[in-house]
């Protein structure tokens, strides 16, 4: 089969200003970026909604994936294009990708095979560039909160205590800690600081869940940046930061549109990554979705613990979004990493190994559950799988009493999740009504414990002192009302990744609590995890060419 890039090349798309028709948008409405890539105008949600009744919303999620991921993407727009195969009104509403994985070790994130979004490469690379804005209003905050230290300082800010540091878009570990203002006196205040990856910017979270550029404007001016030598808050409105930050991302704010190989429309905004922040697309996207189509896909990333839980315990509370089901997808080298097979074995036919790796699947069955959402079991189908496999898979799921589809989207394209659209369409909630797994007004210790022994499974919680005291200082400060936004690692359901399966008798270290005001939540530290991933010994990016003006080695 010919590669993801091959496939993506060869492909004839639909003029994107067609595929905006189709949906019901005007000329005025989209901003053009070539003929392959539109922006939307957010005001389009203020206009009645032209196709009768409400849209359906159904999230795409997984069980605890390998480190390739098990396809959520893929699934998502294979899926999407089996819908409108059968004459759905569908649109996609996906996150747009880092260039920390594209060029790192898991790579792009514009789905494979015959189920991908175009242009591929672009969208993958630098898209409408709406991650360099988003680090740009970051790293302005950075340097107007520097420069006002080197000019007197104030506003009495403790260098010591300064909670804002750089981002940018790259895998980047020399960067995680750095001392600045070194060279003497005319290079500003040494202090201690470091970078993260910019899909873990508050900035990203907080266009993310923004409403609309008025709501944007209030999150930017809230967010806290550091405590004056009083120990009393320091927010970016202070810093007189946020009406620059709003200016650089007047374009981000405006969802990307783009279509699917069969011409399905996508809207691709916002990037957050699940393991240390939220995971999922803008709200302004998914509103989008569900205002122009009868059914928006939208995915939340790794597995369903991480993404999907903040998808629900955040991303819901704030746009008040109710979803119809919650595909979640699962794989036979996934099932059998689970069941103790070595990575280099997964694609060696062993029933057995997948048996072993079925509780992993259960427990993510029962989060959905315990959110009163409706699940539907994607079998995302690779060449090397086993009909014996799979039958050990469709019978778990009919004894849990689970629909289950193997779905051939990679492969076949929409033709190939016929399958998997139509059990959507059977068992889809007409009234959905999700329960969060804890109140936002509960303590925040009972907070992480709900999520790390409902969610997790784990017996309890270790604050460390760090953790302890960083709580007190939040309640004092008024920010213990907000919901919890846990980064743990996504190799395990527990906080330690080399835990597969579905471990028990755990508990789950938690290091550091800190406050994201401006997006409304509270970071929880846990295990290892760390806000600036590295490359790998051979990152993707060594493959990557250009030749005779195309792009090669993207995945």
């Amino acid at each position: 089969m010919p590669t993801d890039i091959e496939i993506a090349r060869a492909a004839h798309p639909r003029p994107i200003a067609e595929v905006a028709e189709d949906l019901g948008l005007r000329a005025s409405q989209i901003r053009m970026y070539g003929d392959d890539i539109a922006k939307l105008d957010p005001t389009v949600l203020g206009e009645p909604r032209r196709r009768s009744g409400a849209g359906r919303l159904i999230l795409v999620s997984a069980i605890t994936p390998t480190p390739a991921g098990e396809g959520k993407t893929t699934t998502s727009i294979g899926l999407a294009q089996g819908l409108a195969r059968l004459g759905e009104s569908t649109c996609l509403a996906l996150r747009e990708p880092s260039l920390g994985p594209s060029l790192g070790m898991k790579g792009g994130a514009t789905g494979g095979g015959l189920s991908q979004v175009l242009p591929m490469d672009r969208i993958n690379l630098h898209f409408t560039g709406d991650f360099h804005a988003i680090t740009t209003a970051h790293n302005l905050l950075a340097a107007l909160l520097d420069n006002h230290l080197y000019f007197g300082n104030e506003l009495r800010i403790d260098p010591r205590r300064i909670l804002w540091r750089r981002v940018m878009d790259m895998n980047d570990r020399a960067l995680r800690g750095m001392i600045v203002g070194l060279g003497g006196s005319k290079q500003g205040v040494p202090r201690e600081t470091g970078f993260d990856i910019t899909a873990a910017s508050e900035v990203m979270a907080v266009l993310c869940l923004a409403e609309n550029e008025a709501d944007l404007r209030e999150r930017l001016d809230r967010i806290l940046i550091g405590f004056t030598y009083d120990g009393e808050p320091v927010t970016a409105g202070k810093l007189s930061g946020s009406s620059a930050m709003l200016a650089l991302l007047r374009d981000a704010l405006w969802p990307n549109l783009v279509q699917t190989l069969e011409g399905t429309p996508a809207l691709v905004h916002g990037g957050p990554f699940a393991n240390i922040a939220h995971g999922c697309n803008s709200v302004i996207a998914t509103r989008m979705a569900l205002h122009l189509a009868d059914w928006a896909i939208t995915e939340a990333g790794f597995g369903f613990d991480l993404g999907a839980e903040k998808f629900f315990d955040i991303k819901s509370r704030v746009a008040g979004l109710e979803t119809a089901a919650v595909v979640l997808v699962a794989t036979l080298r996934a099932l059998k990493m689970h069941g103790g097979v070595p990575r280099k074995a997964l694609a060696a036919t062993d029933a057995d190994a997948v048996r072993r790796g079925l509780p992993n699947l259960d427990k993510h069955l029962e989060n959905i559950r315990q959110f009163s959402a409706v699940a539907v079991v994607a079998l995302n189908r690779f060449a090397s799988d086993d009909e014996s496999e799979i039958a050990v898979v469709r019978e778990r799921c009919e004894a849990l009493g689970v629909p289950f589809a193997v779905s051939d989207h990679h492969g076949q394209g929409g033709a190939g999740a016929e399958e998997l659209a139509r059990a959507v369409l059977a068992h889809a909630d007409p009234e959905p009504r999700f329960t969060p797994l804890y109140e936002t007004g509960a303590p925040i210790p009972e907070k992480i414990l709900a999520v790390a022994q409902k969610m997790y499974g784990a017996t309890g919680i270790e604050l460390t002192r760090q953790a302890r005291r960083e709580i007190r200082d939040l309640e004092r400060l008024g920010y213990a009302d907000l919901p919890v936004c846990i980064a743990k690692t996504p190799g395990s359901l527990s906080d330690d990744p080399k835990l597969r399966g579905r471990p028990d008798g755990f508990e789950v270290t938690v290091r550091s609590v800190q406050v994201n005001a401006g997006a409304g939540f509270l970071v929880v530290l846990t295990g290892d995890i760390l806000r600036m991933p590295g490359l790998p010994r051979h990152p993707l990016a060594e493959r990557i060419d250009l030749v005779d003006g195309e792009i090669t080695g993207l995945e």
